[in-house]
């Protein structure tokens, strides 16, 4: 089987995916930030898999570089770059009013940080022949969108949802693929619920009358990266339910 490096994996909308591969039998290089104790639940719950855990701040370009080869050295080969980690600040607040470091912060944790994933694991994936490779942005990044009051996260997912398909076109040759996932709103604890779960919560802001979850971006996730799913390229999916399909105001 393959070996998947997943940012920001152990809890989250990441820890659906890290579940997913786990369950199809891949091994797994997890990244997490600072939450220690679920990085270990992580481990506790599937003894048996092959699962490298390592600490990582995103926007440390050495520790990219030390985290990559840290799971390089665990299960060789990176077949699948998840880039689900996506450094946010929570204060809503206009451009003007963000400071040089939060802006920095933003850019280099949601866009930076994926240019340098990939130099760090493309020329492996060229030699194999295969790769698949997921970003995630957010509701309406294919459309250049704005998002008020949250510019600065915007703006470094809009840049990637660009990104994506540039490496999608010149990677193509190489058996390697590159998408993007923009999950709708999934909040609280629906990040790592079931869709199970949620069908039993009806919401009514959503048309399909249930709210996302982790394993909604999951599935998405796991498709993107089958070995047959090569003519999927350069593609932007939005798993929203069908919510603002027709750009309502609400």
């Amino acid at each position: 089987m393959g070996h998947a490096f997943i940012t920001a994996g152990t809890k989250g909308l990441g820890l659906k995916v890290t579940e997913a591969f786990i369950e199809k039998g891949h091994a797994v290089s997890v990244t997490y930030f600072s939450d220690e104790e679920k990085a270990n639940e992580l481990l506790e719950n599937y003894p048996e898999a092959a699962i490298n855990i390592i600490q990582l701040d995103v926007t440390k370009k050495n520790e990219l570089k030390s985290a990559i080869d840290r799971a390089v050295n665990a299960f060789g080969t990176i077949d699948y770059l998840i880039n689900n980690a996506g450094p946010f600040i929570f204060e809503r607040k206009k451009l003007v009013d963000y400071t040089e470091q939060e802006w920095d912060y933003i850019i280099k944790g949601n866009l930076d940080a994926v240019f340098h994933l990939l130099k760090l694991t493309i020329p492996a994936m060229r030699k194999q022949q295969f790769g698949r490779i997921v970003n995630y942005g957010f509701q309406g990044a294919n459309t250049g969108a704005g998002w008020i009051d949250r510019t600065a996260f915007a703006a470094a997912k809009v840049g990637l949802a660009s990104l994506t398909k540039s490496i999608a076109y010149e990677e193509a040759e190489h058996g390697i693929t590159a998408n993007m996932v923009c999950p709708g709103d999934i909040v609280g604890a629906m990040k790592e619920a079931t869709i199970a779960d949620s069908r039993t919560q009806p919401n009514k802001e959503t048309p399909i009358g249930r709210s996302g979850t982790g394993e909604d971006i999951a599935r998405m996730v796991m498709f993107f990266c089958e070995e047959a799913a090569d003519m999927v390229t350069g593609t932007v999916v939005e798993v929203t339910g069908g919510l603002d399909v027709i750009h309502q105001n609400r």
